[in-house]
């Protein structure tokens, strides 16, 4: 098969893992594909080159996740539940869109053999990330999800934006990317009072009763971050992800270590979220067989020099 074009766009990407990751893969597959990196500070240039046809696919990081839902022709339910999109793919002249951050998040937790299903979750954060990891994580049976940041009416806004999008997604027939990954319960969310949104202030009870709590805000990037929240509501067996990797060990990590917790980065949800795009790349195109997600993750976790 002919060699084909794939980037990760956003600002900035010269740190990204992703071209190692992809084209190892692609490599395991047996094809002759290329993975390049596109810088693009303003939302102007990242415009332009989300216009260009010369890509088969692109990976989206920050910022450009909602702009990159705004060029497709056709969104996934988690991407329009989450208003942003961090892949991409072209097939017969469309432009396809979805967001695998929750499904990679959820599933590296489950690799790991953390019990989802009737957990307690908090995720730290407002945006197209922390709203696909809270959606994920539903999916995948959450008993609840408090959705915190700083500002409670900013987060009980998005929890209310959240619930008429799922409402949207259940009643809207699905395009051709809409609903072609199943949730890991096999159900869609309700969100009711499963979801709530608070402000950290107000959250301490939720942060040390859940389960599971991921940091999905892009504390930890810059050294001397703090931690999201009062990390003295940490207890000894509780989960906690930061999405955060490759800026060394953030505030929120060493604290919960300290405290006893499982504590992971985010290295894994990132090999997790990049194989399904692989499987979106096979599903939407047909270029390839669907891989083994749990294979796939091991060549593309070697290729990222990570030990997971």
């Amino acid at each position: 098969m002919a060699a084909k074009q794939l980037y990760v766009l956003g600002h900035p990407v010269a740190h990204s893992k992703s071209p190692a990751m992809h084209e190892a893969a692609y490599r395991a597959l047996g094809l002759d594909w290329r993975y390049g990196l596109v810088d693009c500070e303003t939302e102007a240039d990242a415009w332009e080159f989300l216009m260009r046809s010369d890509w088969l696919a692109l990976n989206v990081t920050m910022p450009w996740k909602g702009l990159a839902i705004q060029s497709c022709q056709a969104a996934s339910a988690a991407a329009r539940i989450a208003r942003g999109a961090n892949v991409l793919v072209r097939h017969d002249g469309r432009v396809f869109a979805d967001n695998t951050d929750g499904r990679g998040c959820a599933r590296y937790l489950l690799y790991g053999g953390v019990a989802i299903e009737g957990a307690a979750a908090v995720v730290c954060g407002t945006g197209p990330t922390s709203l696909s990891i809270a959606h994920a994580l539903l999916e995948a049976g959450a008993e609840s999800v408090v959705l915190a940041g700083r500002d409670e009416t900013r987060c009980r806004a998005v929890v209310d934006e959240y619930g008429e999008r799922l409402a949207s997604a259940a009643a809207t027939p699905g395009s051709a990317v809409a609903d072609m990954h199943g949730a890991p319960s096999g159900r869609m969310p309700e969100v009711g009072s499963r979801v709530s949104g608070l402000c950290y202030e107000r959250a301490h009870d939720a942060l040390s009763r859940a389960d599971v709590i991921v940091d999905a805000t892009p504390l930890g990037m810059k050294p001397g971050d703090p931690a999201p929240f009062d990390t003295a509501a940490l207890r000894a067996g509780q989960v906690v992800v930061d999405v955060v990797y490759g800026h060394g060990e953030t505030r929120l990590l060493a604290d919960a270590r300290a405290a006893g917790c499982r504590a992971f980065d985010g290295r894994g949800m990132l090999v997790a979220q990049a194989v399904e795009t692989v499987v979106d790349i096979a599903r939407l195109t047909g270029a390839f067989a669907e891989p083994d997600r749990r294979v796939l993750f091991d060549v593309m976790a070697k290729a990222a020099g990570f030990e997971l």
